[in-house]
């Protein structure tokens, strides 16, 4: 193969990588039934902020400009590694330092937390480890100073046409995904408990989040007359759920971070549903839903077989609200506003049917 053969092959390689990438990062997945992506880009974009660049210590504001900057960088790379114009002085040593700064976050995001989750690189597309995308970070790396030394030198080149299509694909992502802004309200509908008639509820809500926590002190023990018989209770405290529903704190509860397309909250909310038929006291079941998706409610509803009290709420409150690192089906087991479980994700952490009747069965106990 003559070198200019293989600068070509180089190029698409790479170049198709970084368009992969950032299609990946606005969009949320494969749809089942046919085999092409679902673009969702204020979806992908809001859970790439929340989950990538908040725990790094952005803003909402500064989080919503970088990551639409950041993509719109990466798409412009993808055009720029197939155009001739300040190729091996510009565009080469560019896509090597985004590269390795990469890298350097990558390295520190394992080196504190560990090499678990998502890192985000191809969004929820394609989800890769930290150190996997250390790895295909440092191939590409390898692939590039390959190219540098076999591409021929640049002939006369126009650095109009870098520019014009950098800040063309930057305020392409701007204009694909607008951004909101963090102080306004905005309502969506939600069914009322007692008649089905639709209600607006406000989906501004607070951002911070509730750990999981146990009662562990003796003071913190109530009893309760029920059936004329003691029953050792969780002492109360306000919890962070309570801007949705006034009692959620009271007694046991079942709160839940659904999405109206996800597969997996609906089969866990048939779970729930089942045992609420099964159990005569079982928790009441609340429900917040992501605004993602949000027509498809009432078929989520008509699988589920029971219409719970829901509201819905913006991407981000939504993602914000659910946790730092938790994903859906999000389900969270309170008594007396107290955290005594919470569920999250598939995999590990994944709610859990029969390990959760034995739970809300079992008597209270602070040890």
């Amino acid at each position: 193969m003559k070198k200019e053969q293989l600068a070509w092959v180089l190029r698409v390689t790479i170049a198709a990588l970084f368009l992969i990438s950032a299609l990946a990062k606005i969009a949320k997945g494969w749809i089942p039934e046919f085999p092409f992506i679902d673009f969702s880009p204020n979806f992908a974009i809001s859970t790439f902020e929340v989950k990538q660049l908040y725990p790094l210590g952005f803003s909402e504001g500064l989080a919503s400009y970088f990551s639409r900057t950041l993509i719109g960088i990466e798409f412009a790379l993808g055009f720029l590694l197939l155009n001739n114009n300040y190729l091996k002085k510009i565009t080469i040593p560019s896509t090597i330092g985004l590269l390795v700064i990469f890298i350097l976050h990558l390295s520190y995001e394992t080196w504190v937390s560990g090499n678990v989750g998502n890192c985000g690189c191809f969004g929820e597309l394609l989800p890769m480890t930290p150190v996997e995308a250390i790895i295909k970070n440092i191939i590409a790396i390898g692939l590039l100073i390959g190219l540098w030394k076999i591409q021929t030198p640049d002939s006369k080149s126009n650095i109009w046409i870098l520019t014009t299509i950098t800040i063309a694909c930057v305020l392409g992502l701007f204009m694909l995904a607008p951004m909101k802004a963090s102080t306004s309200i905005n309502t969506m509908p939600a069914f009322d408990k007692k008649n089905d008639s639709l209600t607006n509820i406000v989906n501004e809500i607070n951002l911070d989040t509730l750990p999981e926590v146990k009662v562990d002190s003796t003071k913190n023990k109530k009893t309760a007359n029920v059936d004329n018989k003691k029953i050792a209770e969780p002492k109360p405290t306000k919890s962070s759920y309570t801007e949705f529903y006034s009692d959620i704190d009271k007694g046991k509860k079942i709160f839940c971070f659904f999405v109206p397309g996800c597969e997996h909250c609906r089969e866990t909310a048939k779970e729930l549903n089942a045992m609420r038929k099964k159990y005569k006291d079982f928790p009441e079941v609340r429900i917040v839903f992501m605004n993602e998706e949000a027509e498809k409610i009432p078929d989520f509803f008509q699988f589920v077989g029971h219409q719970f009290p829901y509201k819905v709420i913006d991407v981000i409150p939504f993602w914000t609200k659910l946790g730092s690192g938790r994903d859906t089906p999000g389900v969270i087991y309170l008594w007396n506003g107290n955290v005594i479980k919470f569920y999250d994700g598939i995999a590990e952490k994944a709610f859990n049917k029969k390990a959760f009747e034995k739970l809300i069965n079992q008597p209270y106990t602070d040890k």
